[in-house]
């Protein structure tokens, strides 16, 4: 299957490329170093598994690097919204319009589920360590991660990250994603899927990151393919024998 863009390349084709490619790219980084760093410094996210008062603790104890790594997580998932409305100029129509929308969402969901990290649970780990006010902290604490986590940052943000996926692999399987590719990223957003399903089936939160690994590997691969038509041209229209020398 080629992997040229079959309509005419376009400088705003062009441009859109580089953008959601430079998007997706910096936000599969992000994730990346996010998730490795908040594992070793706040055994994230199996420490949400512990009682809360462990977790305040745990997080009173690193707050800095906590809080900058969970700001490193938000930048990453903001990072959606231009990805996305680049992606919708450059598929047009309604598919892209769709991607635009779902991507903006997905984006908005999952910073407002992360934010938490940095603007409330500071405050209410301080307030934990009040005998007389940590009982409220600790009922606080497990308002905001149910609602502001759970509910809008994961299990929304879930469903909305595997329909954005899903969108842009319609969107690019017969242009610059190859048959391998595309069902490598239907299988990511089907995995990140089953994320719904954790509070019924525990068991779904495995199954939830293997296809966050996987997604971060795919929107790397799409970043790769989304830029190298665009590389040929500009090889071709500047062959080796036509550069000036440096």
């Amino acid at each position: 299957m080629s992997t040229t863009l079959t309509r005419p390349t376009t400088h705003a084709s062009s441009t859109h490329a580089r953008v959601a490619a430079a998007s997706l790219a910096s936000a599969s980084l992000l994730a990346i170093a996010g998730f490795t760093v908040l594992g070793v410094v706040f055994e994230y996210p199996q420490i949400l598994e512990e009682p809360t008062s462990d977790v305040l603790s745990l997080f009173r104890e690193n707050q800095t690097s906590v809080t900058t790594w969970f700001l490193v997580l938000a930048v990453s998932a903001a990072l959606m919204a231009p990805a996305g409305i680049a992606l919708g100029r450059l598929a047009g129509g309604r598919l892209g319009r769709w991607i635009a929308i779902v991507g903006i969402a997905a984006a908005t969901v999952q910073v407002i589920g992360l934010q938490r990290w940095i603007t409330l649970v500071p405050g209410i780990a301080k307030d934990a360590l009040d005998p007389a006010a940590s009982e409220d902290a600790e009922a606080r604490f497990e308002l905001f991660h149910l609602v502001l986590g759970k509910v809008v940052g994961e299990t929304i943000g879930y469903a909305l990250t595997a329909v954005f996926t899903v969108l842009v692999v319609r969107a690019l399987r017969r242009t610059v994603l190859p048959r391998w590719a595309a069902a490598i990223g239907y299988t990511a957003a089907a995995l990140i899927a089953t994320g719904i399903a954790v509070p019924l089936v525990p068991a779904a939160s495995l199954t939830n990151f293997a296809g966050y690994v996987a997604w971060c590997a795919w929107l790397l691969l799409v970043s790769w393919l989304l830029v190298r038509p665009y590389a040929a041209e500009q090889a071709s229209v500047f062959p080796d024998s036509q550069r000036t020398p440096a």
